[in-house]
């Protein structure tokens, strides 16, 4: 309801324009580049067409481009941007954007409920309906991992499977560790992942895979590959890591809006903003394949996620995670023997 109050407020500020001055460009078009699966974005989009009648250009990423793509696209446009709006689908290459001088603030009305540490300070990126980053176990496994050190116990030697840690939420996950614990803390872990002869896979979709035919016992992945595996009838079941009192709690990964500076449409671009930040899309997003964990408060969801505010949570600055990303890419390339 929130949404469309916004709306009305918008639409009637824009027919109101004082004697000489000159009226705003409102086209009824808003461009936005999606690096969130077009399976799972587009029906949002579609139906923000079919609410508000303003017509949306989206340009998605390719899953050759793995995410950078469109990324890539909005430095190269910095001096003359097209986009309005990047969907992100995390908010890493959020801050990116926002140090490079590519973002925009923006203050949302819808997102007044989403804890604070899934947003920019400044409001260059507001987070939105996030991944969890879990435990896949398989069912006949009698001892299960409880935290991220699992996969260094001995007793595991062998038995655990991660995605190669030089891309996607497993490279954010390894930086976010070093934010957390420390240089060498988190050099350490890496070793030990060798000396437990730790099995590398090429993706997490493959690591959850191996989990659900039994071939390993457990590996970090992304909510939505455990919950895809655990609707499909796979035996297998999802832990979040590190939820005892003291523990490092679990990463989680959200989507992020991102308004560009210099926004061609920025009225439409504001409406989009607001839309994508509101409980409406988070409940879309939860009961869709992706299986999204809404950061609003009281937004319905599937039984099988847990509400974020039950979920001990790995207290990060993305910024920090961002930066730290950069900076351990020769130790990870190294440590993978590149």
């Amino acid at each position: 309801m929130k949404f469309f109050f916004y709306l009305a407020a918008v639409l009637v500020l824009m027919t109101i324009t004082g004697c000489g001055e000159k009226k705003e460009d409102v086209s009824g078009n808003v461009t936005v580049y999606v690096s969130e699966d077009q399976v799972f974005s587009e029906p949002i989009l579609r139906d923000f067409e079919k609410e508000t009648g303003i017509r949306v250009n989206a340009i998605y990423d390719t899953e050759e481009s793995k995410s950078t793509g469109v990324m890539n696209r909005l430095i190269a446009e910095k001096n003359n941007p097209q986009a309005d709006v990047y969907w992100a689908n995390e908010p890493i290459r959020a801050e990116v954007l926002k140090q490079k001088g590519i973002s925009a603030p923006f203050v949302s009305e819808n997102a007044k409920q989403i804890p604070a540490v899934f947003k920019d300070p400044d409001g260059y990126w507001i987070g939105f309906s996030a991944r969890a980053r879990v435990f896949i176990v398989n069912k006949r496994v009698e001892e299960k991992p409880k935290g991220i050190t699992a996969y260094t116990d001995p007793a595991n030697r062998g038995r655990s499977v991660i995605a190669n840690p030089l891309f996607g939420t497993t490279t954010a996950q390894m930086a976010a560790l070093y934010t957390v614990w420390g240089d060498e803390k988190a050099k350490n872990f890496m070793h030990a992942l060798k000396q437990n002869s730790v099995v590398i896979s090429t993706s997490n979709g493959e690591s959850a895979d191996f989990v659900a035919a039994g071939v390993y016992d457990f590996s970090l992945v992304d909510s939505d590959d455990a919950i895809n595996r655990m609707r499909s009838g796979k035996p297998v079941m999802m832990v979040y890591p590190d939820q005892e009192t003291g523990g490092t709690g679990c990463f989680i990964v959200p989507n992020a809006a991102v308004l560009i500076k210099g926004a061609p449409h920025l009225k439409e671009a504001e409406i989009l903003m607001e839309y994508l930040l509101s409980k409406e899309t988070e409940r879309k997003l939860a009961f869709a394949d992706c299986a999204q964990i809404p950061l609003h408060p009281g937004v319905q969801m599937p039984a099988e996620l847990k509400p974020i505010s039950a979920i001990k949570v790995m207290p990060v600055n993305y910024s920090d995670v961002a930066k730290k990303m950069i900076e351990i890419q020769p130790f990870l390339k190294e440590w993978m023997g590149l």
